[in-house]
């Protein structure tokens, strides 16, 4: 994920994304620890995506003018739709 598109995000959302990425580390730690080596390369970069979300966050609380830069971006932007998750 570009950071990019991580700034055009509101921190709602990128708070959000990052719970979201951080079950996923769990699920995928866990599928490791079952001996699915094949989860390694999505559990190193979903580490990197919640970091950088991560740091975006943190840069939105020490500086208010990014986090209202942000808000703005976010509210300008069409909502997306999200397509629901089938039960497997």
């Amino acid at each position: 994920m570009s950071v990019q598109t991580l700034r055009d995000k509101g921190t709602d959302e990128l708070i959000a994304e990052s719970t979201d990425i951080h079950e996923q580390l769990f699920r995928l730690r866990f599928q490791m620890s079952m001996g699915q080596t094949d989860g390694l390369k999505k559990y190193r970069d979903a580490k990197k995506d919640r970091a950088r979300m991560l740091g975006i966050i943190r840069e939105r609380e020490l500086d208010p003018a990014k986090a209202q830069a942000a808000a703005e971006a976010a509210a300008k932007k069409p909502a997306k739709k999200t397509k629901a998750k089938k039960d497997k």
